[in-house]
């Protein structure tokens, strides 16, 4: 198949009209590495749990009582963790009350980095015609603080550190109510400007230990491209 032919496939395909398409785009593997309306996230569900199914209700014996630990359980490949151990939360300890133990907050960092040329969208696409990137995410009502989710989505230019376009969740939660579902988290980029190559995709989840270790889990993170917007 020529070139020209593989141009019109990927225009008929996913509905390219008025989207710039130049002749010197390899569009065979732009068809092949199929760009539009998938995940661009790598390993987006590590707990292997999905928002189709309510988050396991869990027990502290599921969870060694030994000294404290702030990496929970879970394949995170594909993602760069880290761990911010939190100080003791002494704010409603009243004056001369002794305390046994007090529970120990951390916040669970994950992130990555897309790579949207990589991913096979080309340049004129991105600066022109500039389609839509659909974030979402969604974290377990884990009730363990009134703070127990972050997430800070970046559209980073080609130098992977000029912010064209950011965008910030830092939900607060109402522990009053118990309802232990998944809680969705989504925002759609549009008209972000030129000059966008790269995703940058950051969450943060609290996690607590007192006698045993809690945490709070998320699943079906996405990164996604719409090419009718």
């Amino acid at each position: 198949m020529c070139s020209g032919e593989w141009k019109k496939k990927c225009k008929d395909e996913w509905g390219l009209q008025g989207a710039p398409m130049p002749d010197n785009v390899d569009w065979r593997s732009v068809y092949e590495a199929k760009p539009f309306n998938r995940n661009l996230l790598k390993n987006p569900s590590p707990y292997g749990v999905t928002k189709d199914c309510p988050p396991p209700e869990r027990s502290s014996t599921e969870y060694d009582s030994g000294p404290p630990r702030f990496i929970p359980d879970g394949d995170f490949s594909g993602w760069t963790t880290s761990s911010e151990v939190l100080p003791y939360d002494r704010s409603h300890i009243p004056a001369g009350a002794v305390i046994c133990a007090l529970p120990q907050a951390s916040w669970f960092t994950m992130e990555q980095m897309v790579d949207l040329k990589a991913e096979g969208l080309w340049e004129e696409l991105l600066d022109q015609f500039q389609p839509e990137i659909v974030i979402q995410d969604w974290y377990e009502e884990s009730r363990l603080h009134k703070f127990i989710y972050q997430l800070h989505v970046k559209l980073l230019g080609a130098d992977k550190s000029t912010v064209i376009a950011e965008h910030t969740v830092n939900p607060w939660e109402d522990r009053s109510v118990r309802s232990h579902n998944w809680k969705e988290v989504s925002h759609v980029f549009s008209g972000y400007g030129p000059g966008v190559r790269y995703v940058h995709f950051l969450h943060r989840l609290k996690n607590q230990f007192l006698n045993g270790f809690w945490n709070t889990m998320f699943t079906g993170s996405s990164v996604m491209i719409n090419p009718n917007k």
